[in-house]
């Protein structure tokens, strides 16, 4: 009797072993401070959700769903997203890209920042169209990795879309009485503000907390703080007490 070999067990490649780059860069000089004032603003809200720390924020990084050759085809990499209840580093290790079935949960909202005619944000084609067929983004996020909040940005016409996934699709959601977006998880609000920030005055997109109030990026907390300090001395010294010396 002839015992055949065992099969070796199937082992599915990590983020270490997958490309974290596809050689694409940054398509215009917006996107990047946009980014990090999305990061920046959100950062003390979700420290205080995750007091361990356990969240991570993806900036133009992959997000691989499926296998496929070569294996970039098999990723989608939103502009900005945060994944909620994961470490933010692989054993000690950075993050190279966010592999779906080595992490199972999804983003909880991905935003795609529009440089086009918006068409490939909103594209919904299937991946079994034809053998050919390279899914849509829309699809991907909707269908694919099942991502609660999609936000579609667009700067040349100061708008976004926010769509909320509802069973098996996506609904396009309403804005409240102040334009902006309800992200309930997470207690804030997704909306346009039309300011400068890094030298470029644009209509940017931002969080708002429930009440309505904007979410400060770190400078803009520091100014805030400046000048409640310089009214308070001011406030002192009309009533004769020395700032220094309280």
């Amino acid at each position: 009797m002839t015992l055949s070999k065992p099969k070796p067990a199937l082992s599915l490649p990590d983020h270490r072993q997958l490309p974290e780059s596809d050689a694409t860069f940054v398509k215009n000089f917006q996107e990047h401070p946009q980014s990090l004032l999305l990061t920046s603003a959100i950062r003390p809200i979700l420290d205080a959700l995750h007091p361990d720390s356990h969240y991570a924020i993806g900036q133009d990084c992959g997000i691989y769903w499926r296998l496929t050759e070569p294996p970039e085809r098999g990723a989608e990499a939103p502009d900005w997203f945060y994944v909620p209840n994961v470490p933010p580093l692989l054993n000690d290790e950075r993050r190279r890209s966010y592999v779906m079935w080595k992490e199972i949960i999804a983003p909880l909202i991905a935003i795609e920042f529009v440089s086009g005619d918006g068409s490939e944000e909103r594209d919904t084609t299937s991946p079994f169209a034809n053998d050919d067929s390279k899914a849509g983004k829309f699809w991907v996020y909707e269908q694919a990795i099942r991502i609660p909040f999609y936000a579609i940005y667009e700067v040349e016409k100061a708008a976004v879309e926010v769509y909320k996934l509802v069973a098996q699709n996506y609904q396009k959601c309403s804005p409240n009485e102040r334009g902006h977006y309800p992200i309930p998880p997470l207690g804030v609000e997704l909306g346009i503000w039309q300011g400068e920030y890094i030298n470029q005055s644009l209509p940017w997109l931002r969080w708002w907390d429930s009440e309505g109030n904007l979410l400060l990026i770190g400078d803009e907390r520091a100014e805030q703080e400046k000048q409640r300090a310089e009214r308070l001395a001011a406030k002192l010294r009309e009533l004769g007490i020395d700032p220094d010396e309280v």
